[in-house]
């Protein structure tokens, strides 16, 4: 027993180096893996950074791979590689010789792996710079985490021309957020937002001028600076003289503010990380491009005002407003009244309806639609009290007033602006129902009779008097709920869901279609697709397959119930839904795969397509919405009708996608978006008013994009070369007011011949982008109207309040 005692400790000893070696040294060799459920990360030799797992700050079962300084209380996060698509717990990294690093989920699905090898990996080696390299045999970096940054750059990184840092969505979300910034090709270093799903960036908000440099450069001294062609310095910040006993790092932070930090070493636990030196000094006063739609650091409706503390922006919501989504505090605010515009406003006084809330040295600089020289305040208060349009009126000190209109953006706290602003609310709680299916004002200006009284104590009666009997319908359907969800978890593998023709598919079965995830056709706001090739039966189906971002991660029986809505439409202008899988973390939908690809790329590509093929494709979309809201089993409002979820089949008949995703992802929003649906420049204005939101929003978007189908251009065109051309919706209005439909259609030759039905086109377009809800046509008037069996009256400027 003692020699047994004895080896078995030799042997301890001798495996006890390499064990701290793996701890210590920071150096790994092919085949080493680590998983979520491990508890000691890789260290560097000095033990300062640490590289692996971190928990989710907003759930426990999910983790970021990521490198953090390990010995600061915090454990500040200062590279991270999943943070668009987390990983599940049982998740593990391994590093694998001609894929680098390599993140697979529990089920062996690819999550994240680092790209762009120079050759092929031996070794992993986590620095104490904080750079995690892979090497190759020869000691040479074939990938390195500082060539690959994320937020933060630390000491001794360099990045070259055309590097770039992406914030986080917020201080605990690691999803890409919408500030950016750019070492550009020109050697000058840009702070700018991009319009988020996409990377497309709108103009910077800060920039250095002429410098031409060659390299950035944040070096062990803790000196931040521009190295040039001709080895010059330009210095953009100073660390501090101690180094020795600090840490530094530069960050992009979530709300725009790029910033030097120190960290003392030797820390107590009490210690923070202090801001040195940031830029730009008052974010909520940068310049910004009066044509963008983007919110800057703040939604829409909503105020910045600078902590002067930390030169760090802070948002508020002006009174009675709130905020759309209260775990957002950076995003928009929504009204808490109901503001329902001209026509539904008509039968009452606005003097009666609303009052002005003030305040001082706030202001928004755009958004506004009508300049009153000239005048007192008092003037500014009434005119924007009578005026039906107004949301807002910013009265200045040259006696100058503004009158904005909704939603109102870059909003600002400026002590020495010294303007006023008034801001209209309504008066009491007033909450009235919005009418969802109106048709078109009244053509003889008739009076709108108010409503009588007595029907409303009726009504108010009658619901009281039922009380007793919806208390026992809700317990009625409770019950109901509860065995509904017993039975829609009871799935037949083999054969279809709820008597639907949709299959439950296993994530093995899609992990084998789309061999591992290896194609991807696309990404939006809900996911990523893959291309894949399904057995069914004796035959191959190609098909799409919608790997579902984290917004579905929960909520199993609000997902099948979505499901089978989703798997009970029939149309031939609507993408078919052939199976979806419900397995663990995991949530997929299998569409058929469609050969032309999207609406986007057959129109905005280098030739024009055929008038009369994108008359058909109208019409086609027209027919796939008017089901969706009218004739299917359970209306679905699309939330998200654009070029890009519109495919083309092989006769390029127009399909709509991703309808019911919307919906289906109403529990958890998508990590892209707020609360507000949709893409940029087709989104209806009662997105951003506390209104109900109905068929009508798919109404305004159709309109958007049935005018890119008649011009062949995107609706928003910032590199257009005039101002007046750059938002599309304005320009057609002005085309067809102007009497030039032939400068909107660029001399389409096809589409000047059949001028008739050029112009029908342009009105119901027109008529579908109305501000007002009610003022829009269903779909179904909207086909009437297409397909010239009714008259089309002359449309209205489209936004009364607009200038054009």
């Amino acid at each position: 027993m003692a020699f047994s005692l004895a080896h078995t400790l030799f042997f301890f000893l001798l495996l006890l180096p390499t064990f701290s070696v793996a701890q210590t040294n920071g150096k790994i060799t092919v085949n080493f893996s680590l998983s979520t459920t491990d508890d000691s990360p890789l260290l560097s030799p000095s033990g300062d950074f640490a590289f692996g797992f971190r928990q989710s700050f907003n759930s426990p079962d999910f983790f970021l791979l990521s490198i953090w300084y390990n010995k600061v209380p915090d454990r500040t996060i200062v590279w991270h590689a999943n943070g668009d698509n987390l990983a599940p717990r049982g998740s593990k990294v391994q590093l694998i010789a001609d894929q680098g690093l390599a993140l697979t989920g529990p089920q062996g699905e690819d999550l994240w792996t680092s790209q762009s090898l120079t050759g092929v990996a031996v070794f992993g080696v986590m620095n104490d710079t904080g750079n995690f390299v892979l090497e190759d045999g020869n000691f040479n970096k074939v990938w390195e985490s500082f060539q690959n940054p994320t937020d933060t750059i630390l000491p001794t990184q360099i990045m070259e021309r055309g590097g770039a840092l992406s914030s986080r969505q917020s201080e605990t979300n690691f999803s890409k957020g919408k500030f950016q910034l750019r070492f550009d090709q020109d050697g000058n270093l840009a702070l700018n937002t991009i319009n988020l799903p996409t990377d497309e960036p709108n103009p910077p908000f800060y920039q250095t001028e002429s410098t031409a440099g060659k390299q950035l450069v944040f070096n062990e001294s803790g000196y931040f600076y521009i190295l040039k062609e001709n080895d010059e310095r330009i210095t953009l910040a100073q660390g501090s003289l101690s180094t020795g006993n600090l840490y530094f790092r530069v960050t992009l932070n979530f709300d725009g503010i790029f910033a030097l930090y120190s960290h003392p070493k030797t820390s107590t636990g009490n210690e923070s990380w202090t801001a040195i030196w940031s830029k730009p000094d008052n974010i909520c006063l940068a310049p910004v491009d009066s044509v963008s739609s983007m919110t800057g650091v703040c939604g829409y409706n909503s105020i910045c005002k600078l902590n002067p503390q930390d030169k760090r922006p802070t948002c508020e919501c002006p009174r009675r407003y709130s905020l759309l989504d209260p775990n957002d505090p950076y995003g928009s605010c929504k009204p808490d009244f109901i503001q329902l515009g001209c026509t539904e406003d008509e039968v009452n006084s606005q003097q009666d309806l609303y009052y002005l809330e003030q305040l001082t040295n706030t202001n928004w600089p755009f958004s506004d639609y009508n300049k009153l020289t000239a005048f007192s305040e008092e003037k500014c208060r009434n005119s924007c009290l009578q005026d039906c349009m107004c949301a807002a009126a910013v009265f200045s000190t040259n006696n100058v007033c503004w009158k904005k209109k909704l939603p109102l953006s870059f909003g600002r706290f400026d002590e020495n602006d010294g303007g006023k602003v008034f801001i209209k609310v309504r008066n009491g709680n007033s909450t009235l129902p919005d009418p969802s299916f109106g048709s078109f004002p009244n053509p003889r200006n008739e009076p709108v009779q108010k409503k009588n009284q007595d029907g409303l104590i009726l009504v108010l009666s009658l619901l009281l008097g039922c009380s007793v009997f919806v208390i026992f319908i809700l317990i009625g359907a409770t019950c109901h709920g509860f065995f509904y969800k017993k039975k829609v978890s009871e799935i037949d593998r083999n054969g279809s869901v709820l008597q639907m023709n949709l299959r439950c598919l296993t994530y093995k079965e899609l992990l084998e279609a789309t061999d591992g995830f290896k194609e991807e056709l696309g990404r939006g706001a809900f996911g990523i697709v893959y291309k894949g090739a399904l057995k069914m039966g004796s035959n191959v189906l190609l098909v799409a397959v919608k790997k579902l971002n984290s917004a579905a991660q929960e909520k199993e029986m609000e997902f099948k119930a979505e499901v089978e809505i989703i798997g009970k439409t029939h149309h031939k202008n609507l993408v078919r839904l052939i199976g979806f899988c419900d397995e663990g973390a995991q949530r997929l939908l299998v569409y058929e795969l469609l050969s032309n690809g999207t609406l986007a790329g057959f129109l905005f590509g280098d030739l024009k397509p055929h008038w009369k093929q994108r008359v058909q494709i109208a019409f086609g979309i027209a027919r796939g919405l008017l089901y969706l809201h009218e004739e299917c089993s359970t209306q679905i409002i699309h939330c998200d009708i654009k070029p890009q979820n519109i495919l083309l089949d092989e006769y390029y008949n127009a399909r709509i996608s991703d309808f019911g995703l919307a919906k289906l992802l109403m529990m958890d929003q998508s990590q892209t978006q707020t609360a507000i649906r949709g893409t940029k420049g087709y989104v209806a204005p009662e997105w951003f008013r506390n209104m109900p939101i109905t068929a009508k929003v798919d109404v305004y978007s159709f309109g958007v994009m049935l005018l890119e189908i008649i011009c062949c251009r995107r609706s928003v065109v910032m590199e257009s070369g005039s101002e007046d051309e750059a938002i599309l919706t304005d320009w057609a209005y002005d085309c067809f007011r102007e009497g030039t439909l032939d400068v909107l259609v660029e001399y389409d030759r096809e589409a000047l011949d059949d001028m008739e039905k050029l112009e029908r086109f342009v009105k119901v377009a027109i008529w579908c982008i109305q501000e007002g809800p009610s003022l829009r046509p269903t779909m179904r008037k909207v086909m009437h109207m297409l397909e010239g069996v009714v008259d089309i009256p002359i449309p209205p400027c489209p936004s009364p309040f607009t200038t054009t």
